[in-house]
């Protein structure tokens, strides 16, 4: 208790403006990311690869699908057919020269190469196995067996076996004599340091790694504290930072926006882009039935043009096929066209 207060006010102090920091890149960050990135991410990657998979790859997969089952169906007709052709032009000379030719052929073969392999198996086991046997059974063996195995049993067992007692034993004393000066020294070593150490293990470090742990812990404690009691001081000043945007900013601009901007927008709309519309519609149309007659104009010079210079009755030019915007009188062949009203293109 007594260093758990000051500890902890401490904390608190240091604690306090990193959380409202932290607060206030957690914030900005989740409006960056809800207002800015994830519009961008689906008009920049969502949106464009979507129409790329629905309106290119799909239907480039099932036309690829299509060709390679065509492709394979077309490679199934013809093997069956090369296969049809083989079994029906082939198969029949071939089982008689099989049977005429070949399988005697066959036999007299196998029948000359048993004989040669006999003759070959002979003559290599006359040149390259009966010598060597022989050689290892009659000179190499009782000379190994005589000149150094017995020899070597008799030293084996009458002087290595003795020798190898004797270092035996002397190797046993050596390592007695030395596990006794090793435990001389390591009773020397724990005395002159283990017995050190161990009191001063006792005496100092674990009273001291103690107090160490206490005063660690307890910062753990004031550290959790602060940040708790931080995130309240944060989100107090959050909702009042909220209050203050939303009296000081939000309702003069709803105002603003309900008395001012609304009505002038809808009188911009009503007094001037609607009429604009109408105008451009009309003068469209104007242009359109224009071009269209000048057309027919030129269609009509060239055809008089053609019969001046290559001879021929006159013709009475075709009447226009366009639509007659609602009259009641047409060259023949036309067919009216429904009208229109000005309300409906424009919906």
């Amino acid at each position: 208790m007594a260093i758990r207060i000051p500890v902890r006010i401490v904390v608190l102090v240091l604690v306090v403006p990193v959380r409202l920091i932290w607060d206030l890149l957690a914030t900005g960050a989740k409006a960056l990311r809800r207002m800015v990135l994830a519009p961008l991410w689906r008009a920049l990657v969502v949106i464009p690869f979507g129409w790329l998979y629905a309106s290119v790859l799909t239907p480039l997969g099932h036309a690829t699908a299509w060709l390679g089952r065509a492709v394979g169906a077309g490679i199934g007709w013809l093997g069956r057919g090369v296969v049809w052709g083989a079994v029906t032009f082939v198969a029949v000379p071939a089982a008689w020269v099989y049977r005429a030719v070949l399988a005697p052929l066959g036999q007299g073969v196998a029948w000359l190469a048993e004989g040669i392999g006999l003759g070959l198996r002979w003559v290599l086991r006359a040149v390259f196995v009966w010598p060597p046997v022989t050689l290892w059974r009659w000179v190499l063996a009782p000379l190994l067996r005589y000149g150094l195995v017995v020899p070597g049993s008799w030293l084996y067992r009458y002087v290595l076996t003795p020798a190898g007692h004797a270092v035996v034993l002397l190797g046993a004393l050596a390592g007695a004599g030395l596990a006794a000066v090793g435990r001389g020294l390591a009773a020397l070593i724990v005395l002159l340091f283990v017995v050190p150490a161990v009191w001063v293990y006792r005496t100092l470090l674990t009273p001291l790694g103690r107090a160490v742990v206490v005063v660690l812990r307890e910062i753990g404690d004031a550290i959790g504290h602060a940040w708790r009691v931080a995130g309240f001081v944060s989100r107090a000043v959050g909702r009042a930072l909220t209050w203050l945007a939303r009296n000081l900013l939000g309702r003069p601009a709803r105002w603003v926006y309900a008395v001012l901007l609304a009505p002038v927008g809808h009188w911009v709309r009503e007094a001037v882009l609607r009429p604009a519309k109408k105008a451009a519609l009309a003068a469209g149309r104007s242009a359109r039935e224009a071009l269209a007659s000048a057309r027919e104009t030129v269609r009509a010079a060239r055809r008089d043009a053609w019969r001046a210079l290559v001879g021929g009755p006159p013709r009475e030019p075709a009447g226009h096929r366009a639509r007659t915007l609602g009259s009641t009188t047409t060259a023949s062949g036309a067919v009216p066209a429904p009208e229109i009203s000005l309300s409906k293109s424009e919906g």
